[in-house]
């Protein structure tokens, strides 16, 4: 009798508010295999994300999971806040069949790729020569999340953060007349309500009332865009100042975390403007924090450009 493929590899997910990624790793030729993205408003819960691609790829018979979600797991359960979605890792796991299942945090998977990264997956925005164990990775994307890696020890350890829900702070006079529009329709100003998607819109609308003109009904995705091509100067403004305050909360989160042995940014906006960022004043306000001043400047400080960096963590993920 012919047998049927052989169990092996593992399932990799990174489940973020938007798009769910799915993948099979394979520790035999350190190689993600069959890559697929999924928009999360097509399914009504991963359960079903997962079946799709299981019969997408009857080939993959995967052993274990390791799942990343834009959330923070508790224990076996994870209730993400940016899409309806709640699940159990012990269920999928008697659902699909598989030995192991890991949940973790989405950018504790961009933490455990880290070491992983190779030159070319990365956009250098400041070179730095520290030299410490721990470093930080932090981005925007549908909400504004962090994690930390310790390399200090095997296995290394990855500590998801919540810098998203920390307080932004003004900076200047101009940054003051902003908060002002900003806190008639939010009581607290926090990072996360700026640094992200959503928050590129309320940045480009805030500062539109500010200088006292009208802002066209435009997502971050066309703000960025005319901002890139010249063809906007509230768009230009907009997106220098988004680079700007991400300065400031990236050193907020480094200097609370004690992460000084690099900053490498992620999320799904900056990648397609590296550039821009280094050549706003995004690393003048990173550095910008008096005695401090000198353990931020030796900070390399990269926007990750690999293609898949939360699945490159989740196979490297250590599942306990």
């Amino acid at each position: 009798m012919k047998r049927g493929p052989e169990r092996g590899g593992r399932l990799v997910a990174d489940i973020g508010g938007t798009n769910t990624r799915i993948a099979l790793y394979q520790l035999t030729d350190d190689r993600l295999r069959a890559i697929k993205r999924y928009r999360n408003c097509d399914f009504n819960g991963l359960e079903a994300v997962l079946s799709h691609w299981l019969d997408e790829h009857p080939e993959a018979r995967p052993r274990d999971a390791c799942i990343a979600v834009a959330a923070p797991p508790e224990g076996d359960c994870a209730h993400m806040s940016n899409c309806n979605w709640s699940f159990r890792g012990s269920e999928l796991a008697a659902r699909f069949n598989w030995d192991r299942v890991g949940l973790i945090n989405d950018f504790q998977a961009n933490a455990f790729a880290l070491p992983w990264l190779q030159p070319g997956d990365w956009y250098e925005i400041h070179p730095g020569t520290a030299r410490y164990a721990r470093m930080a990775t932090l981005g925007p994307g549908t909400g504004l999340g962090g994690a930390v890696l310790d390399t200090g020890s095997e296995p290394h350890r990855a500590i998801a953060c919540e810098p998203g829900h920390m307080a932004l702070a003004p900076q200047g006079l101009q940054e003051l007349e902003l908060w002002r529009v900003l806190m008639h329709e939010h009581s607290r100003i926090y990072s996360e309500l700026l640094l992200s998607g959503p928050g590129l819109q309320r940045l480009y609308q805030a500062l539109a009332t500010v200088d006292g003109v009208v802002a066209e009904p435009l997502c971050g995705e066309e703000i960025s865009a005319r901002a890139l091509a010249g063809s906007d100067a509230l768009c230009a403004a907009t997106l220098r100042r988004f680079c700007s305050l991400l300065g400031t909360a990236s050193a907020d989160f480094i200097l609370a975390s004690g992460a000084f042995g690099g900053l490498y940014l992620a999320g799904g906006i900056l990648p397609s403007f590296p550039g821009f960022l280094q050549d706003s004043e995004f690393h003048q306000r990173f550095t910008d924090r008096g005695p401090m001043q000198g353990h931020l400047q030796r900070m390399p400080v990269r926007v990750i450009t690999h293609p898949q960096p939360g699945l490159l963590g989740a196979a490297h993920a250590p599942l306990g």
